[in-house]
């Protein structure tokens, strides 16, 4: 087994078509399909389920991804090491809440930048939890999440604090008129939407009527619009609160605070390029949060 045939499994596994892969990795479509033909007969099982809609793993394939995906994640990690010079270059893949993404990633990627300009920045946005999955599968160098991490595998560093809001439509300044209307959240996993419905528990409000947003611009414009409720960063509210689109309301202390966590892979040789990142937010190894 060469890693040039985990490399065409695991592009196979992720697109779910032999088609799709090929395309993606520049390959002739039936040179995939032998390179997964011979795969399988090496370890002696079927990897995949094949069927109209293009091609599932099967339980042995889903086992071989896991260690396909640190292999490979291994190998371009050591690669990245190897061929680093004094001034950090390459990829930096890093995953990011949405919040974190618009209001605390911005100016810091912009002097991050200037002084690393060789380093080719990327940034998605998703919850923690899939930032988390992602790390593991090495599909990110960093992730920036907004719940606590204690997974074994990863190292975790605070590096921002936040205070909290509840933010209501602007003709709405009574908390408990406010604290009716329906909580505006993103999708479970998301820690504002965990805190809120915690602090909502707390004063025994057990089902709040909740509508779900993808991204924050919809939840700050539906609460603008008089659709509900929401808890985000002061930060991030305070432009449409002074324009007097929004109320802010004051969380109690127990639920005003949020921490941003800085994660890595733990026992990995991060590249100069995450050291560059690691070291413009004063992170050392004193930092890390305990698992």
């Amino acid at each position: 087994m060469e890693s040039a045939d985990l490399r065409i499994f695991q592009a196979v596994a992720r697109e779910g078509s032999i088609t799709k892969a090929a395309l993606r990795l520049g390959y002739v479509q039936s040179n995939v399909t032998s390179r997964i033909r011979q795969l399988e007969s090496e370890l002696g099982t079927a990897l995949f389920h094949r069927h109209n809609r293009g091609m599932t793993l099967s339980s042995s394939g889903k086992m071989l991804l896991d260690y396909a995906d640190k292999i490979i994640g291994l190998l371009d990690e050591a690669a990245a090491a190897l061929t680093s010079s004094g001034e950090p270059g390459g990829p930096l893949l890093i995953g990011a809440s949405q919040t974190t993404a618009a209001v605390r990633l911005p100016k810091l990627l912009s002097r991050y930048y200037k002084r690393y300009p060789k380093v080719e920045i990327s940034l998605i946005t998703d919850l923690s939890d899939r930032l988390m999955e992602k790390m593991l599968q090495y599909d990110l160098d960093v992730a920036f999440i907004s719940s606590h991490c204690n997974h074994p595998d990863l190292e975790a560093y605070p590096v921002f604090e936040e205070e909290v809001v509840l933010i209501s439509p602007p003709d709405i300044t009574e908390l408990d008129e406010a604290l009716a209307k329906p909580n505006l959240v993103y999708s479970r996993g998301c820690a504002y939407r965990e805190l809120l419905e915690s602090w909502q528990h707390n004063r025994g409000q057990n089902y709040p009527h909740t509508m779900e947003f993808g991204t924050l611009e919809a939840i700050i414009g539906g609460v603008s619009a008089g659709l509900g409720i929401s808890l985000l960063p002061r930060v991030v509210v305070e432009k449409e609160a002074n324009a007097g689109n929004l109320y802010v309301h004051q969380v109690p202390e127990s639920f005003r605070q949020t921490k941003t966590e800085l994660v890595v892979r733990k026992n990995s040789h991060p590249t100069s390029a995450l050291l560059a990142l690691m070291a413009m937010l004063n992170i050392g190894e004193e930092e890390r949060i305990s698992s």
